[in-house]
């Protein structure tokens, strides 16, 4: 097995795999590289939930979604949490607990997503980088659900939180 880099980003790399599948098949594929992120789902209540307006570069539109962010080294998946609801949103929260992890797209994507639940939430001021665009949106949760349903939330790790918090807690 051997990984070439084509390219080495900020947050990310991109390389190409040479090796051969468990089946015993020579095979070559080119993959992002991605250290790993979090995605939470703010409980402001038993009604409510805050989502974020966010300004996604890729796709060149404002997206409606879940607080997330980017593992720094070193840094537990639970400390991610906690720092990027407050940067984020402004929420501090009680008590912040790992539903489960999956991988965002792993086709072409390395990326494993922890999802986590907030609770106990205390509104506070954000601490949003300066090229973050990114406002709350709380919204009731058969609201956030519709939205998820009627395609006004297109985010796939702000469906998952939704609907698997919705499954585990809510019904």
């Amino acid at each position: 097995m051997q990984v070439e880099t084509l390219f080495e980003g900020r947050v990310f790399s991109v390389v190409r795999w040479r090796g051969r599948t468990p089946g015993g098949v020579m095979a070559e594929r080119e993959f992002v590289q991605h250290p790993g992120a979090v995605v939470l789902v703010p409980v402001v209540d038993d009604d409510r939930v805050c989502l974020i307006r966010n300004f996604r570069g890729a796709v060149g539109q404002t997206l409606i979604e879940l607080p997330a962010g980017t593992l720094e080294p070193d840094e537990p998946p639970p400390a991610t949490a906690a720092r990027e609801l407050q940067e984020e949103t402004g929420y501090v929260a009680e008590s912040i607990e790992e539903l489960t992890a999956f991988y965002m797209s792993p086709g072409i994507l390395n990326e494993r997503m922890h999802l986590f639940v907030a609770r106990g939430l205390t509104a506070g001021p954000p601490a949003r980088q300066d090229n973050e665009e990114i406002e709350n949106l709380v919204v009731g949760w058969e609201e956030a659900l519709q939205m998820a349903a009627d395609g006004r939330i297109q985010d796939a790790k702000s469906l998952v939180g939704l609907l698997l918090y919705d499954r585990l807690y809510r019904r």
